[in-house]
């Protein structure tokens, strides 16, 4: 009866050991796989909202378009933690509406580039990312228009759900362009490791 208590024991304790390390190594093959090079693609939703104040009232424009963007990037994947850096061209769409009795419509693309920190917890992923972005707009009112550019801060968090070396990602970005109040997209893509 000892004996086979001790033998059942054994068994349990082999059992956990190789569970572990079969554990270990597919953490250990899904960190390896997230670690290098990497191509994405997301579709989604941008707002921009733009108010501007004269003498006599507010000028709201408030509308929202479907928007895209491609990217790369390289991943410094750690165990737990990713460290990256990403750089894409975004398209925030062509948003119109009507102000004051005129149809206005914002036209804004440009190139981005992130640092980006992450944390994975299995095939899941959390991650915020800062940065800068160099855009292009042109705004045109009742068929008269107007372009600028600049430079400007750039934000976003988001998550994602890995499978192999395919990522499905969601994220939310912040884009502090010049003389609007809010510019921003949320968005949902596939990423593919190398």
């Amino acid at each position: 009866m000892f004996t086979s208590f001790i033998t059942e024991k054994r068994q349990l304790a082999g059992a956990a050991m190789v569970l572990v390390a079969s554990a270990l190594i597919l953490f250990s093959a899904e960190s390896e796989a997230e670690t290098g090079f990497y191509v994405g693609g997301n579709i989604g939703q941008a707002a921009i909202e733009i108010n501007v104040a004269d003498q006599v009232q507010i000028f709201a424009f408030d509308e929202e378009d479907f928007a895209w963007k491609a990217y790369g990037g390289f991943n410094f994947g750690l165990v737990v933690l990713d460290l990256a850096v990403e750089a894409g061209y975004v398209n925030l769409g062509g948003p119109s509406g009507n102000v004051l009795g005129s149809q206005l419509a914002v036209d804004v693309d440009g190139f981005d580039a992130f640092g980006v920190i992450g944390f994975n917890f299995g095939p899941f992923g959390v991650f915020a990312k800062a940065g800068m972005i160099s855009w292009d707009a042109e705004a045109s009112i009742d068929g008269l228009s107007t372009s600028d550019d600049g430079t400007d801060l750039a934000y976003g968090i988001g998550a994602k759900f890995g499978l192999g070396s395919l990522d499905i990602r969601a994220e939310y970005e912040l884009f502090d362009i010049d003389d609007t109040e809010d510019v921003s997209m949320i968005s949902v893509g596939i990423v593919l490791s190398f």
